[in-house]
């Protein structure tokens, strides 16, 4: 039986964005059952800007923590160092703990925790939701139709087949026997989700557990949503995403 849930936001320079990510986390997470615990961790990694003092005043009387960092870290060990953080607030056994990972730059839906919640306790170790893009859209109408038929070619018989940082939830015991996230750079998502599969742990697809997530053109990480809806709008990557 799930007895909390713990979610961890990674942000880099999101001071306009995260305030409304955490309000609407903490939306999402007071709809869960009476007597599930729940607790947040931001981790505001190496930024220039008032993203930690933004995350702090959002989270309010939410159970959490912000932490600012100065150490270079992959994004893998920026979702792992943020789930030990929140992990050390709830306090509770590994395989009554659910972990969930979002972004700052995204708003989960009210139903999100509760959606999640629910698979895992039909026995699901890892649950993918799904990301709808923002409006007012920063890329072409093209780039849009062609990240449609990226979506409709993920769907298998499993489901819609897509799996994002924003929007995944893992129990913790089944987190800690893969490894965590790692020291991965970038696509730090299907990695876990690909090295829990190998595992043996039984995963889902979930339709109603969205989130809305930037449509914007460059983003954190390298090889990252912003950098695949750049190269369907068929502008050159001159810059990259930054890291």
């Amino acid at each position: 039986m799930i007895e909390a849930v713990g979610v961890v936001i990674p942000a880099r320079d999101e001071a306009e964005l995260v305030g409304a990510c955490v309000h609407a986390l903490g939306d999402a997470l007071r709809r869960l059952p009476a007597g599930v615990g729940y607790a947040v961790c931001v981790v505001a990694d190496r930024c220039r800007d008032a993203t930690a003092a933004a995350a702090r005043a959002a989270l309010g009387d939410l159970p959490g923590v912000v932490v600012a960092t100065g150490s270079a870290r992959t994004i893998g060990e920026v979702r792992d160092f943020g789930i030990t953080r929140v992990r050390g607030r709830l306090r509770t056994p590994a395989a009554g703990t659910l972990l969930l990972s979002t972004d700052a730059d995204t708003r989960v839906t009210p139903g999100w925790a509760r959606a999640h919640l629910a698979r895992a306790r039909q026995g699901y170790h890892a649950i993918a939701g799904t990301a709808e893009l923002s409006a007012p859209f920063s890329t072409s109408a093209r780039a849009l139709r062609q990240y449609e038929h990226v979506l409709d070619n993920a769907r298998t018989a499993a489901g819609h087949g897509s799996v994002y940082g924003a929007n995944l939830g893992v129990r913790a015991d089944a987190f800690d026997a893969v490894g965590g996230f790692g020291r991965r750079a970038t696509g730090e998502d299907h990695d876990l989700w690909h090295r829990l599969g190998q595992a043996g742990f039984r995963r889902c697809f979930e339709p109603a557990a969205p989130v809305v997530t930037s449509a914007r053109l460059h983003g954190r990480a390298p090889d990252g949503l912003a950098t695949l809806l750049r190269r369907l709008a068929g502008e050159r990557d001159v810059c990259g995403d930054r890291s």
